[in-house]
């Protein structure tokens, strides 16, 4: 397989390259946006994946959370992978802004007819991330962590939890939580997976770290608005997240913090903390 690259934008010293790809996962083309900050030695440079939320491409955080610049900053990479496979052409997957195209929910579907294309756990975890790193020959694939906001945060603590010891940390803006019991995941669970609730819990983080038990740990950070209409309407609840998460030894950080919303100036308020979070763990700042 091979990228296309259809733009090389120069950002903060580094350079976002936007990327097109055929996809054997979700048997679509697919978009992805990979910043790469300026060199600063001969080592590989350390990878950061960042998940987006409802209804995003690619260029949502590209453009609005200010991470390229922290990234730059420290001296990691950023994968921005999309949040859905597009044009798969099934039926009913454009009439819900919360379902379908835009809201992949990074699962691997079950169910017909969303099983054929809608892969994203794998597309992400093992497709996207192999493939890169045979372009990207100068990024460190090894030593990498992942974040996200929203489905995002939710699909960064999944993929953590579900591929112990692959990511070197994880962090999450605003993450749906428990979404076995919130109305977004059991619309989307319900579609993608079924009505089996074990399959449910296999993408579900509140359940996952209940059953986590690798070596590697690392504090997981949250920041959660508490002006957020999601986390009012209990889409979020990270709490429950918490609260299961008493056995984990890292422990989960969570910041509720007054006044904020769901929105990207929430998350470009927070972004230096978790940058400095993840480049902790990279190794590139003590």
């Amino acid at each position: 397989m091979s990228f296309t690259t259809t733009a090389e934008i120069k950002q903060f010293q580094g350079t976002l390259y936007k990327l097109a790809h055929e996809s054997t996962t979700t048997k679509t083309k697919m978009e992805v946006n990979v910043f790469v900050p300026p060199t600063k030695s001969s080592k590989k440079t350390p990878v950061l994946v960042y998940l987006s939320g409802l209804t995003c491409t690619p260029n949502n955080a590209s453009e609005k959370s200010f991470l390229a610049y922290f990234a730059t900053k420290y001296g990691f990479a950023i994968v921005f992978p999309d949040t859905s496979p597009r044009g798969a052409n099934i039926a009913g997957e454009d009439d819900s802004w919360d379902f379908g195209t835009g809201a992949g929910f990074y699962v691997d579907a079950t169910t017909e007819p969303w099983k054929n294309n809608y892969n994203m756990y794998s597309y992400v975890h093992k497709e996207l991330l192999t493939e890169l790193a045979k372009h990207f020959t100068d990024l460190d694939f090894k030593t990498i962590s992942i974040t996200g906001h929203s489905m995002g945060g939710m699909g960064a603590l999944t993929g953590f939890l579900k591929n112990p010891g692959t990511y070197k940390s994880v962090s999450a803006f605003a993450p749906i939580s428990n979404p076995s019991t919130c109305p977004w995941g059991e619309k989307n669970f319900g579609n993608y997976l079924g009505e089996d609730k074990e399959q449910w819990n296999q993408y579900d983080p509140t359940y996952l770290i209940k059953e986590y038990k690798h070596e590697n740990q690392p504090t997981i950070l949250i920041h959660q608005g508490t002006d957020d209409t999601f986390y009012k309407q209990k889409q979020l609840q990270p709490e429950n997240f918490v609260e299961a998460s008493t056995g984990y030894k890292g422990g989960v950080k969570l910041n509720l913090v007054d006044g904020y919303d769901h929105s990207y100036f929430f998350i470009s308020t927070f972004v230096e903390e978790h940058a400095k979070h993840h480049a902790k763990y990279l190794g590139l700042i003590e």
